[in-house]
């Protein structure tokens, strides 16, 4: 699956590593319900740091369709608290 971090690019992540992003998504959708800004600093890392560290770049010469869309690492709790869907950033 193709991955987006906003302002930063694609990756390129195995399908497997599904449940663990969405236990990652998981803390960020409870952060910003509670409005905690310190887990949910440390949530969003957390999940922005799994993508990168499992998933491969995508060269920004290639034009790829993102399956999932991930906010940028400096993105605020309130712009993500906008951005957040039903089932979070990943669906499941």
């Amino acid at each position: 699956m193709i991955v987006r971090i906003m302002s930063e690019g694609q990756f390129d992540v195995a399908d497997d590593a599904l449940d663990r992003l969405n236990g990652l998504d998981d803390a960020v959708e409870a952060a910003v319900a509670a409005h905690d800004e310190e887990a949910f600093g440390d949530a969003l890392t957390n999940l922005l740091d799994l993508v990168r560290q499992i998933g491969k770049e995508v060269p920004d010469e290639e034009l790829v369709e993102s399956d999932l869309v991930l906010p940028p690492s400096d993105a605020s709790l309130a712009e993500v608290e906008d951005l957040l869907g039903a089932d979070g950033f990943i669906p499941g």
